[in-house]
């Protein structure tokens, strides 16, 4: 059993956009700090897709996944937080003393006085394509994501789903793809309404409402799919080079479901201050559960921030109740001079 004695004051369990920024925030309010990460990497679902774009973060008119995450990294390590990856954490026990001690998959122990979870959807899982002999074609001609827009060049792409993921690659697609084709079961697409028409007003064939039927094709690449409308059963045969399946996601909570948080929604409930149903526990980003919740990083952008004022007050009642601003902070200030 390997304990990491040190105790800190804020783990941020989750390494993904939100918990890099809830690491600078945390700096901020002068909390001795430590990031988990289950990965080899930082940046959470983002790096999912890594080429795609990413529109509405205040300030920023566009920019890619990957690039968004490396800005957070350097930005989290502005007050220079330990950072532990490829471990994940299975257990939170909390001790007498009142602090947590955090286990690792691997055996290895943390100790902090506070936790802050921003663990996503927990680890992501794609609905697979549930079609006879699809899975012969995936990493080769069938995609759960895109890591590299190179293999759609001049390609006839095939998108199946209408969520903002679907729509999104249908529009990022389109300039580079020789044909992009989008089938989707209902006529209303859920991605983001200037997306969608954008996706209507371009060359793309939109297909609705579809569903995809069968995939053809020899050995590891599909040649043809076989497409039916919902309602009379029609279907239609298309040529496809490339198949990009965007399902939506499982989630997958694991051992977090046994850690005695009050769960809603397969995500953890959290007050507006962002505390779980465990004091000094408190859950950010696409995990928290609360009314009218925006489904948005911008929005995880400012949970973090909640956390973290919500956390110094747990640990120190006559804390401020909010860091200076950052125009403000004399360790930021000291920084750029």
């Amino acid at each position: 059993m390997n304990m990491q004695s040190e105790l800190y004051d804020v783990t941020i369990i989750g390494g993904g956009p939100v918990g890099l920024f809830t690491a600078l925030y945390s700096g901020m309010r002068e909390l001795r700090t430590k990031i988990i990460e289950s990965s080899s990497h930082l940046g959470g679902r983002v790096l999912l897709y890594p080429d795609k774009m990413i529109w509405d973060i205040g300030g920023i008119p566009i920019i890619s996944g990957a690039d968004l995450v490396k800005q957070l990294i350097i930005q989290a390590n502005t007050f220079q937080p330990t950072i532990v990856m490829e471990q994940k954490i299975i257990a939170i026990l909390k001790r007498e003393d009142g602090s947590f001690e955090l286990t690792a998959a691997c055996g290895k122990k943390h100790l902090s006085r506070t936790v802050i979870l921003a663990i996503g959807k927990g680890d992501p899982v794609p609905k697979k394509l549930e079609l006879e002999g699809a899975h012969q074609y995936e990493g080769s001609s069938l995609h759960y994501s895109v890591q590299s827009l190179e293999q759609f060049k001049g390609r006839r792409v095939l998108i199946s789903g209408g969520g903002n993921s679907a729509v999104d690659w249908t529009n990022t697609l389109e300039p580079i793809a020789a044909q992009v084709t989008v089938v989707h079961r209902r006529e209303q697409f859920i991605g983001l309404e200037a997306n969608v028409a954008r996706m209507k007003s371009g060359t793309v064939n939109v297909m609705t409402p579809y569903e995809l039927a069968a995939v053809h094709g020899k050995e590891a690449h599909i040649r043809k799919a076989t497409v039916r409308h919902i309602e009379t059963g029609e279907e239609h045969s298309l040529l496809v080079d490339q198949l990009l399946i965007n399902h939506g996601y499982k989630s997958d909570l694991g051992a977090v479901l046994n850690w005695g948080l009050t769960i809603k929604e397969e995500r953890i409930a959290v007050h507006s201050n962002m505390a779980t149903s465990t004091p000094g526990i408190f859950a950010v980003g696409d995990v928290a559960c609360y009314d009218n919740k925006l489904k948005l990083i911008a929005a995880g952008f400012t949970e973090g921030p909640t956390a973290l004022n919500s956390a110094k007050l747990y640990l120190d009642p006559q804390a401020n109740t909010m860091a200076a601003v950052s125009t403000h902070h004399a360790q930021l200030l000291r920084m750029t001079r």
